[in-house]
């Protein structure tokens, strides 16, 4: 299938490692130009590397998403060296779990807030190129209860956040949709070390998933390229779960 994604220019937020990874790594076998920012500068650059070396066009910079300067600078750098920006992904998270004061905050400025200001910022561009889309990642965590109270607020935060804008920029092409993964295993990952750590733990979470198993990266990737595709072009203000029916609620 076609996805009319060559040479279109997308922007991934901590993209360089678990599903962040993935996903830039999957637009990139598209034909798309890639840009990722993240924290860690060894991870950025393997996954820099493994970019450039599916041929487009690459950005790379060490970024904290919560400094409201660096993450417009990122943009503005990305913008100038793909040249457009069609497709924003925003896919960080500070995985606060807690209920104090820091998980809060730290859950409020990275995974919400930075996911304002990065489309406030890449909007006048994609609508520059002619219309595109932005894609926030969420979680399953956001449609029920099972995590910190803090980390699923957030979650339903970008889902609420997203719906408005799909229907604020459905007028000027552009469309808005959020992802809710379930739970992904990657080496290096959350539920990596939870099954290193806690085997029983990790074990009762893989018993209430229908599928049998959890997910992986890639599954999450390719519903966020097929979303940023010319072929979900009457798809937008909808979250997609990709869990293997780990959410069980009708809505």
């Amino acid at each position: 299938m076609e996805l009319g994604l060559s040479k279109k220019g997308v922007v991934v937020t901590g993209g360089s490692r678990g599903i962040g990874r993935a996903i830039a790594l999957a637009f990139a076998d598209e034909g798309a130009d890639v840009a990722i920012c993240a924290r860690g500068e060894d991870a950025l650059r393997k996954t820099e590397e493994e970019l450039r070396s599916r041929g487009g066009k690459v950005h790379a910079q060490v970024c904290d998403v919560s400094d409201a300067a660096a993450l417009d600078g990122f943009l503005d750098q990305s913008k100038q060296a793909l040249g457009r920006i069609d497709v924003l992904v925003n896919n960080t998270s500070a995985f606060g779990m807690g209920d104090d004061d820091d998980s809060w905050r730290a859950g409020f400025e990275v995974d919400v807030l930075a996911g304002v200001r990065a489309t406030r910022r890449a909007l006048p561009e994609i609508e520059a190129a002619g219309g595109g889309c932005v894609i926030f990642i969420s979680s399953t965590a956001a449609l029920e209860a099972p995590a910190g109270p803090s980390y699923s607020a957030m979650k339903a935060a970008l889902i609420s956040y997203s719906k408005n804008l799909a229907v604020q920029l459905a007028p000027r092409n552009i469309r808005v949709n959020t992802v809710a993964p379930g739970s992904i295993d990657f080496p290096g990952g959350v539920w990596d070390a939870i099954k290193q750590a806690n085997p029983a733990m990790y074990e009762s979470i893989r018993k209430t998933i229908p599928a049998g198993r959890l997910g992986t990266p890639e599954e999450v990737a390719n519903a966020v390229v097929f979303l940023a595709s010319e072929r979900a072009s009457w798809i937008t203000g909808v979250t997609l779960s990709v869990d293997g029916s780990q959410h069980k609620g009708n809505l």
